[in-house]
C-alpha cells in the first residue's frame, strides 16, 4: 500500500463535513454520487454494462434522456464470450467495453457477471460465464484487466451466491463452506488477487440470514482481509435494507433504484444516527477513504499536498489531466466484437458433415422469429442502444447476396408485450416473479406452423432460427422448465418431416430441452446473445467462411435436474416461525447438492444429458497423441506437474481445438467429483500440422476445502488426468501418485 497516498487521504478526509462525505457514499442519481464541488471532487459515473453501456437516463427518473449520441457497441454476452474459450478474446472483449465505457463518460461499469449457473432455469444466466469455477476465473480475469485498461472500474457481480431471480432481494442462501469456498467464491477471488479489481458488487440476497451489503464474514472476513481487498464495495440497486449494519459493514457505496436519494439508509438516516451518537462518524471515514483511493487508480484525481496560510499541511484535489479519454462505436471496437462472436458459434451435431452449407446456393429458406428480431434492448439492466444490430437474416442475405433468393417465414408468433405503468427496476424492490411458464403456441403461432411447414416442401435449404428471447433470458425472473415456447418442438418436428436436412440454430442464453426432436436433427447449431455482428458470425459459420470453434461452457441438459425440482433446492422453501423471527427473509434456499453443480452433479450421478460440457465440433478432425506428464522441478513439490501432448489437424481445413485437461481421484470417493476441469488451452492448426501444447496443474489443483479444519488440504493417493475435447471426449490418460 502506498503509504504517501494513504496519507494525504486521510489528511483529505480530515477537511470534509459529514454531509459532504455521507454524499459520497450513497446514490445522489440514478447511476451517480455525489461529488464535493468545494474542494474539487468529482462524483462517481456509473452505468450498467454486461453487454455494452447503457443509454442515458434522466438523473431521478428511468426514463432515457434521448439523445443521438448514446448509441454504442452492442458487445457479446458473457455466456457469448466463455463459449470462445478464448482468453485473449476475453481479455479484448472487456478492453472494448472499457473503453467504451471511458468514452461515454463513465467511471464504473457494472460489469462482468460472474456468477456460477446453478441451475439452468436461472433467467440471468446469459450475463454469466460458466457452471464451471476454473473456466469462470480464467476467463473474469481478462475480462476484468481489458476493462481497466481504460481508467474504468469494473464492478465484478454480484458477490455472493446470487444464483437465482426468484425472490432474489429476499431468499437466504445456506451453504456448507466447502461449497462456497470450491464452487462460488473461486472466480470471485481471482479478479480481486490476479485482475486486481477496483470495484465489487454486493449481491441482493441474504447468506446465512444476513443480507450480504451488510454481512460481515462474506464482504468483511473473505473479501477485504483474507483476500486483501482493498477497493470499492457497491451495492446492487436496492440490496441495502438497514442504516447500522451496513454503515458498520465493509460496503462503501449505497445505491438503489428510486429518487429519493436523500433518504436512503447511507443518507440521511446516517447523518442522524452519527449525530445521536449511535454510529460512530469512522465508519464513514473508511468507506471515503476506499472510494477515493479507486478515484486516484483510475486517474479520476491526482492529490498534492501543499501548505496552508498557517503552515499545516494540506491537500489540493486537481483533477488527472492524464486519464484516458476512451471511445465508443469505433470500427475497431466492431470488429472485435465480431471475433468474439465467431468464435463463440458451436457446433452441437453436424451428421454427414451437412454443414458447411454450399455458397453457391440459388434458394434457401429462412424460418423462425429468432432470425429477425433484435436482442439489444432486452434482458433488463443488460438492454442497451445499439448503433445496429446484424440479425441472422440480415446476416444470412447479406453473405449470400444477390445471386440467392432468400425467403423469410416466421414459423411462430412472438404475442406483443403489454406496456406498463410502473418501470420494473422499481418494481423489483417489492416483489420478485416466480418462475416464467413457458409461453405456449397461439392460434397465430399455429397457422404461421402450417404455413412454414407447407412453404419448406418447396426448398431444398432450411435453416430454422429459434431458441429464447428475452421474455426467457431476463432479469428479475427464473424459468419454470427448459421447454421451448411458442410451440416450437411440434414446429420443429414438423419440419424435419419434410425437410430431414435441414440446419437448426438455437439462440438462447442458457440451456433448453431439444430432446423432442434432436436424435433427428442432422445439423445443430448453438449460439447465444453474440452482439451487434452475431448474425454476420453466424452466416460465415453456416457457409464455411468461418470454421466453428465454440465449446459449451455448460452442460445442456434434457430438463431441469430432479434435484431442483425440490422445494427446498430450487427456487427455496418459506422460512419457519423461528426462522422469521431472526431473518429478513421471504425464501431459504439450501445449497443441499453442495459442489456437484453442473456438470459434477449429472457426471455423480450418471444422468445422461444431450450435449456435455465443453462440447463442440469443427468441420476438420483432431487427433491427440504423446501424453507425458513431468513433475516440475521444486523441493516441496509445490509447482505441480507439466502435462504435454501433440495435436494434429488431420482433416483438410485450417481449424482451431480447445484442449481441456479434467483431474479426478482414480478410484473416486463419495464426497468428491468424478473429474474436474484443471486447465485449457485454445490452438489453431492448419491442414496436417501438428502442435505441441503444454498444460500445467499445481499442487493446489489436486485440494479440497477442509471445513472441520477451515483449510485447504492435500489428499495424497492416485490420481488420474484426462485430456480431451470435451467433458467426455477424453482422448489420452494417465494415472499419477502424490
Amino acid at each position: 500500500m502506498d503509504k504517501v497516498l494513504e496519507n494525504r487521504i486521510c489528511l483529505l478526509i480530515k477537511e470534509m463535513t459529514l454531509e459532504e462525505k455521507t454524499g459520497m457514499i450513497h446514490g445522489a442519481g440514478l447511476f451517480r454520487t455525489a461529488g464535493v464541488e468545494r474542494i474539487h471532487i468529482p462524483p462517481l459515473k456509473m452505468s450498467d454494462g454486461p453487454m455494452g453501456v447503457r443509454s442515458e437516463f434522466v438523473n431521478d427518473q428511468w426514463m432515457p434522456v434521448g439523445t443521438p449520441d448514446d448509441y454504442v457497441t452492442y458487445c457479446p454476452s458473457n455466456n457469448a464470450i466463455a463459449m470462445t474459450w478464448n482468453r485473449k478474446l476475453a481479455r479484448n472483449a472487456g478492453k472494448v467495453l472499457g473503453e467504451e465505457a471511458r468514452g461515454r463518460g463513465k467511471d464504473v461499469i457494472l460489469a462482468p457477471g460472474i456468477n456460477i449457473k446453478r441451475t439452468p432455469a436461472c433467467g440471468r444466466n446469459f450475463e454469466y460465464i460458466s457452471e464451471d469455477p476454473r473456466l469462470t476465473s480464467e476467463l473474469a480475469v481478462p475480462i476484468v484487466r481489458g476493462i481497466e485498461t481504460s481508467d474504468v472500474a469494473a464492478c465484478v457481480k454480484h458477490f455472493a451466491m446470487n444464483n437465482q431471480e426468484t425472490e432474489r432481494l429476499w431468499v437466504n442462501v445456506e451453504a456448507d463452506e466447502r461449497t462456497m469456498r470450491e464452487i462460488y467464491f473461486p472466480a470471485f477471488q481471482a479478479v480481486v488477487q490476479k485482475a486486481g479489481a477496483k470495484s465489487i458488487m454486493g449481491s441482493y440476497n441474504l447468506i446465512r440470514g444476513t443480507h450480504v451489503c451488510e454481512n460481515k464474514d462474506i464482504m468483511g472476513t473473505v473479501l477485504r482481509k483474507e483476500w486483501g481487498f482493498d477497493g470499492t464495495i457497491i451495492s446492487d440497486g436496492g440490496a441495502v435494507h438497514t442504516t447500522k449494519g451496513t454503515a458498520e459493514g465493509p460496503l462503501d457505496i449505497e445505491m438503489s433504484v428510486t429518487s429519493d436519494f436523500d433518504d436512503y439508509f447511507l443518507a440521511n438516516p446516517l447523518i442522524s444516527e452519527i449525530r445521536k451518537g449511535n454510529i460512530d462518524e469512522a465508519c464513514v471515514d473508511e468507506k471515503v477513504r476506499n472510494i477515493l483511493r479507486m478515484m486516484v487508480r483510475l486517474h479520476m484525481i491526482e492529490l498534492t499536498e501543499v501548505p496552508d496560510s498557517d503552515g499545516k499541511k494540506k491537500i489540493l484535489v486537481q483533477k488527472n489531466k492524464n486519464r484516458k479519454a476512451g471511445s465508443y462505436n469505433t470500427a475497431k471496437h466492431r470488429f472485435e466484437v465480431l471475433k468474439v462472436a465467431r468464435e463463440s458459434i458451436t457446433l452441437l451435431k453436424n451428421e454427414d458433415r451437412k454443414l458447411p452449407l454450399d455458397p453457391a446456393i440459388d434458394k434457401v429458406l429462412v424460418i423462425g422469429q429468432n432470425a429477425v428480431i433484435s436482442q439489444a434492448m432486452g434482458g433488463g439492466s443488460a438492454e442497451i442502444k445499439a448503433l445496429y444490430e446484424i440479425t441472422p437474416l440480415l446476416g444470412i442475405s447479406k453473405f449470400l447476396g444477390g445471386n440467392c433468393e432468400v425467403r423469410y417465414a416466421r414459423g411462430y408468433d412472438i404475442p406483443a408485450k403489454k406496456e406498463s405503468d410502473h418501470n420494473w427496476q422499481e418494481d423489483s424492490l417489492d416483489a420478485s416473479k416466480a418462475a416464467a411458464e413457458t409461453a405456449k403456441e397461439t392460434e397465430d403461432s399455429a397457422r404461421l406452423r402450417k404455413e412454414a411447414v407447407e412453404l419448406a416442401k418447396e426448398y431444398k435449404h432450411v435453416i430454422y432460427v429459434g431458441g429464447l428471447n428475452h421474455d426467457q433470458d431476463l432479469e428479475g425472473q427464473d424459468r419454470a422448465d427448459l421447454t421451448l415456447p411458442y410451440g416450437q418442438d411440434r414446429l420443429i418436428t414438423e419440419l424435419l418431416e419434410v425437410r430431414p436436412d435441414m440446419t437448426i440454430v438455437m439462440l438462447a442464453g442458457s440451456p433448453v430441452s431439444m430432446k423432442p426432436w434432436a436424435d433427428r436433427a442432422k445439423a445443430i447449431v448453438w449460439m447465444s446473445y453474440s452482439g451487434m455482428e452475431g448474425g454476420t458470425a453466424l452466416a460465415e459459420v453456416l457457409f464455411g467462411a468461418v470454421n466453428p470453434s465454440g465449446k459449451l461452457a455448460e452442460t445442456l441438459p434434457e430438463e431441469i435436474p430432479e434435484c431442483f425440482r425440490k422445494e427446498a433446492y430450487f427456487p427455496g422453501r418459506p422460512l419457519t416461525d423461528e426462522e422469521k423471527k431472526h431473518m429478513n427473509a421471504h425464501l431459504t434456499q439450501t445449497y443441499a447438492e453442495g459442489i456437484f453443480v453442473g456438470y459434477r452433479y449429472y457426471e455423480k450421478n450418471r444422468i445422461p444429458v444431450q450435449f456435455c460440457f465443453g462440447h463442440g465440433l469443427s468441420y476438420t478432425d483432431f487427433t491427440y497423441d504423446n501424453l507425458k506428464i513431468e513433475e516440475i522441478p521444486s523441493k516441496a513439490r509445490a509447482n505441480g506437474f507439466d502435462v504435454q501432448l501433440q495435436v494434429r489437424n488431420v482433416g483438410a481445413l485450417e481449424g482451431k481445438e480447445t484442449v481441456q485437461l479434467y483431474l479426478g481421484e482414480k478410484t473416486v470417493s463419495p464426497e468428491n467429483p468424478v473429474k474436474e476441469l484443471k486447465a485449457f488451452e485454445k490452438i489453431c492448426l492448419r491442414p496436417r500440422e501438428t502442435k505441441t501444447v503444454l498444460l500445467k496443474i499445481t499442487m493446489e489443483d489436486f485440494m479440497h476445502y477442509d471445513e472441520a479444519a477451515g483449510t485447504w488440504r492435500l489428499k495424497h493417493g492416485d490420481y488420474r488426468i484426462y485430456v480431451g475435447s470435451s467433458l467426455q471426449d477424453i482422448q489420452l490418460t494417465q494415472d499419477i501418485t502424490i
